[in-house]
């Protein structure tokens, strides 16, 4: 347990401190290249947890998996997740981020290559499909906890190395990341599977990890200190070099007090009834969030009569647009509503519900998908930077932000997964039809059998009326004021 711990625990200050005038320099390069690292290896993270998203068509089509096991399977990651994320934010306080950040996706890696393996095994019958769906709830189950360990390590890192002034322009920036990985996921993996079939989407996942895994070892420093820089205080100009040593020996001495006080307001927060209310509103947004990140591609192969990789490539745009509302949303709410998150929220929450209508219902033409996938993207941008998180964060103290986005991420995660795996039951629990093609006709396979595709009604549903709440319940809120302790 010593090895573990010792390996984990941040870098201990470097014995040879860098030049007075070679510290400025050094210092920009390598904040900059946290940035980087943390942004571009989160992104390849997302690949590493999305790559099932893309998968669905096949397997169910090879007949592997049907759509409830795949519920299961996609639940399993993000349950884990969602404990993970609490545990491991944490953990990561008081780690290594660089080997933290690291190990996670070196096992996501590990489990998207075991996956593809098992995977080609069950094509060759050596593996039955019963022994199949555990490997793989398992193994995406270890994948969720691995993921955990990926925001964690990069956020730390930029509070490790931005001082106060600058660091919520990155922190925007760096919210952008999951928009990229997500775009990847549905564009890279897509072309990969359209291409040379499912289980070489496990194994082109692994490989953009690789590359994250890389990234992050040579770009991700720990600390300042560890790099022969002076405490990010000091190089911020935030306090003098002795200040900074008197701060730090006053915090180790009054630690167990500070800890007792933050433990009274965390517990505070837990007993917070906005904080559950914008708890349940995220629950929802991310239940109709992950039904287009999970089911989005499947449904328009099976219900607007797209190929894989059109599917795949459509469903795309909507991360690309979300960076446009995660990086406004703060602007817009600080700038012009004078940091009332409320009505932008609001006005958010409706036109994700307009754009998951129109994706539903508006027919097959490429227009009208591009469309609705944009305005979803910007939408859903906005709300997770709201709902998920600010709004939160704005009702407790800055001593509890910790414990209120603690909750509000294990709801989050806990309803995507729980919404898996009510659309797979509802997929399967209705009867499903024959596909017709334009003439009317039925559609058939290469075996001469009618090709048979989902009852999305009652999916279509729940994910709008997930939507619906999503928006609504915050309105309980409007009224209240920052919790005071």
């Amino acid at each position: 347990m010593s090895l573990f711990t010792d390996f984990f625990k941040v870098s201990a200050a470097s014995a040879a401190q860098l030049p007075a005038n070679k510290v400025d320099k050094v210092y920009k390069r390598k904040r900059i290249e946290v940035f980087l690292a943390g942004t571009l290896g989160y992104a390849l993270y997302y690949v590493c947890r999305l790559s099932m998203g893309v998968m669905k068509q096949p397997l169910i089509d090879a007949g592997l998996l049907n759509a409830t096991q795949l519920g299961i399977i996609g639940a399993c990651l993000y349950w884990s997740y969602a404990i993970g994320k609490l545990i491991n934010g944490f953990l990561v306080d008081s780690s290594n981020i660089k080997r933290f950040m690291a190990t996670g996706l070196v096992i996501s890696v590990a489990m998207n290559f075991i996956m593809g393996v098992v995977g080609v095994a069950a094509l060759s019958g050596q593996v039955a499909n019963t022994l199949l769906f555990l490997c793989f709830a398992v193994f995406w189950a270890i994948n969720g906890w691995a993921q955990s360990m990926g925001a964690p390590g990069a956020i730390v890192g930029l509070s490790r190395w931005f001082p106060l002034k600058t660091r919520g322009t990155f922190y925007g920036f760096f919210s952008s990341s999951h928009n990229i990985g997500e775009g990847l996921s549905f564009i890279f993996v897509g072309s990969i599977v359209a291409a040379f079939g499912w289980r070489w989407g496990f194994f082109g996942a692994a490989l953009a990890g690789v590359i994250g895994i890389v990234i992050i070892l040579l770009f991700l420093h720990d600390t300042p200190e560890s790099n022969g820089l002076p405490q990010i205080e000091v190089l911020a100009g935030e306090k003098t070099a002795e200040e900074a040593e008197a701060e730090k020996a006053a915090k180790a001495a009054s630690k167990e007090n500070e800890r007792a006080e933050t433990r009274r307001m965390q517990q505070a927060v837990i007993k917070n009834p906005g904080v559950w209310i914008l708890a349940l509103s995220s629950a929802f947004m991310y239940m109709s969030r992950y039904a287009i990140n999970e089911w989005g591609t499947i449904f328009m192969q099976e219900v607007k009569g797209y190929d894989l990789a059109s599917a795949a490539a459509i469903i795309s745009i909507n991360p690309i647009f979300g960076v446009i509302g995660t990086v406004v949303s703060g602007w817009l709410s600080d700038a012009v509503f004078r940091g009332d998150r409320k009505y932008p929220a609001f006005v958010s929450g409706i036109l994700e519900a307009i754009a998951l209508a129109l994706f539903l219902f508006g027919g097959p033409a490429k227009w009208v998908n591009i469309l609705a996938m944009v305005l979803f993207g910007i939408a859903i941008g906005v709300l997770i930077s709201f709902l998920g998180g600010l709004m939160a964060v704005d009702l407790v103290p800055r001593k509890a932000t910790g414990a209120a986005l603690g909750i509000v991420g294990m709801a989050s995660y806990a309803a995507a997964g729980l919404q898996n795996i009510v659309t797979g039951l509802l997929l399967d629990n209705v009867d499903r039809v024959e596909k017709l093609n334009a003439l009317g006709e039925v559609v058939k396979d290469a075996a001469g059998n009618a090709v048979m595709v989902h009852d999305y009604t009652y999916v279509s549903i729940f994910w709008i009326g997930a939507a619906c709440i999503s928006f609504l319940l915050p309105i309980l809120n409007w009224r209240r004021k920052q919790q005071e302790i």
